[in-house]
């Protein structure tokens, strides 16, 4: 078997669970629509279509932009007309680096809960650009943790603990 033949096999492979992702969650298997709708079995989360950079709303009706990164990298797509919180589901802490030579597999071992208009003020305040890769303080991360740490600004359940412990690394 040639290299070609090995990876047009794993795509083939690849598609198929891809495809019965998608029949699950009834949108394409794609990090977005995957982290939106794990934050809404676990967070409960109202999905909806809303303004762009609004996924969707907690019970307490709080606009809420879900973002799966597959590496916690420091960034944050961040908009000025964005919603009241980003909730960030992320897989290993990492530099911002090449990907050659590297993986991104899909898991979950943090979740971040983040006010929205307090990063915008914040990279404001530094000088900072506010849009897609925005470079977000580590203190502002370490402060928005809600998995695995407990953070009494949004305590998280022994259940939503379990249901986020089944995709991590």
């Amino acid at each position: 078997m040639t290299e070609m033949d090995r990876v047009a096999a794993l795509i083939k492979e690849r598609n198929r669970i891809d495809a019965e992702l998608a029949a699950h969650i009834g949108r394409p298997a794609l990090t977005g629509h995957l982290g939106e709708w794990i934050a809404a079995q676990v967070f409960g989360i109202v999905l909806e279509k809303g303004p762009k950079g609004v996924n969707g709303r907690l019970d307490d009706g709080r606009s809420v932009d879900v973002k799966w990164y597959l590496k916690r990298e420091g960034l944050l797509d961040v908009r000025e007309d964005g919603p009241d919180l980003y909730l960030v589901l992320a897989g290993p802490k990492a530099a911002a680096a090449s990907s050659r030579g590297t993986t991104r597999p899909m898991v979950v071992d943090s979740v971040y809960l983040f006010d929205a208009a307090a990063v915008a003020a914040d990279l404001r305040a530094r000088g900072r650009k506010i849009g897609v890769a925005a470079s977000v303080r580590a203190e502002l991360w370490e402060a928005a943790e809600i998995y695995p740490r407990h953070n009494p600004s949004f305590p998280v359940t022994d259940e939503q603990r379990a249901q986020l412990a089944l995709l991590g690394s």
